[in-house]
């Protein structure tokens, strides 16, 4: 097995990992990332946008959302490019193998297409990589070695036993540090960093880290150079660590918010149906909101919990009506409101 790159394991970086892997938990339970198309193609927009915008991407998220949707936006033809560019390949991004070579370039040549001469390989000369205000900050592997070490990165990656959320983290200093394209090092780099997470878990593909990272850009670099002084990636795994972290309690927010008003909506529709029926079942409840039984019972025991149904008898099985303190607060609660 190739040998480990320069790192430390810190309590810190333990805490965090640990601290992730239940909110991972948390999001898989709730489910409304993978439930929700919509919030799932804002957060992509997000990523493409924020991974962009790093390299100096002129566009706003509504002009990148306005491109996806296949409207005219006024603005370079190099930036629209680069936005169509990364969103086929985040598209496609479940077809690439995280540990291949040829998956590797074929992504830079979908990221870069249009946009350089050297696409979908590896840079032919040397490179020096510079802030933004053109300071040299290291210089990239000599090109003649960058094949070989990018392949030992790729195996290492495959072989190591360590937890992803390191390895990906790794990962992604390690290649940086390599530079191995001519251009779009960094957006491939955060493109792999997401790839190689979504295999660990597949929410990884619709969680927008790379809009984090877009948010905290001058850490993100303050990262980069102080593992560059120390000689090993250890500060830059606790960034990456810290934006992954924000990122799914962002996302765990947002899907609450949905949960709550797929929660509200329900809840309306039933409470309609029984001003006018009195009663509900099970049965009513899975045609009202198209859910399964299994669903409809969850939901309307929930109800009961919260004390907005009481459960009773019509006939043989067991009919929900609506609670009668219930209906009183409410009363009450609109009453006070026509008094104001």
């Amino acid at each position: 097995m190739a040998q480990d790159p320069p790192f430390e394991i810190t309590p810190e970086i333990l805490t965090d990992i640990a601290e992730i892997a239940e909110l991972v938990g948390k999001i898989s339970s709730a489910n409304a990332l993978s439930s929700s198309p919509t919030l799932r193609r804002a957060n992509r927009i997000r990523t493409i946008h924020g991974s962009l915008a790093i390299e100096q991407n002129t566009l706003s998220i509504e002009q990148v959302t306005a491109v996806l949707s296949g409207k005219t936006v006024l603005a370079p033809p190099k930036d629209i490019a680069e936005v169509q560019n990364a969103y086929e390949i985040y598209e496609h991004m479940d077809t690439l193998d995280p540990y291949s070579i040829e998956a590797l370039l074929s992504a830079h040549g979908v990221m870069m297409r249009g946009l350089v001469e050297e696409v979908g390989c590896f840079r032919s000369k040397p490179v020096g990589v510079v802030n933004q205000q053109g300071e040299i900050l290291h210089f990239g592997t000599l090109p003649d070695y960058v094949p070989e070490l990018v392949a030992q990165l790729l195996d290492w990656t495959r072989d190591s036993s360590l937890p992803m959320l390191l390895k990906s983290c790794v990962f992604h200093y390690e290649f940086e540090l390599i530079h191995p394209f001519a251009d779009g090092n960094g957006r491939v780099g955060r493109l792999w960093h997401t790839l190689l997470l979504s295999k660990w878990n597949l929410l990884f593909a619709w969680l927008p880290v790379e809009s984090i990272v877009h948010d905290r850009q001058q850490a993100y670099y303050n990262a980069i150079n102080a593992s560059n002084s120390e000689g090993k990636s250890t500060k830059f795994i606790l960034f990456m660590l810290s934006a992954i972290k924000s990122s799914i309690s962002e996302v765990i927010g947002m899907s609450d918010e949905v949960m709550d008003d797929k929660q509200a909506h329900s809840w309306k529709v039933v409470r309609d149906y029984l001003e006018s029926h009195g009663l509900i079942q099970n049965a009513d409840v899975c045609r009202l909101l198209g859910v399964s039984s299994a669903t409809a019972n969850r939901l309307l025991r929930g109800w009961v919990r919260e004390e907005k149904l009481e459960r009773c008898r019509k006939g043989k099985v067991w009919a929900y009506r609506e609670n009668l303190s219930e209906i009183h607060d409410y009363q009450e609660s609109e009453s006070n409101k026509g008094e104001r």
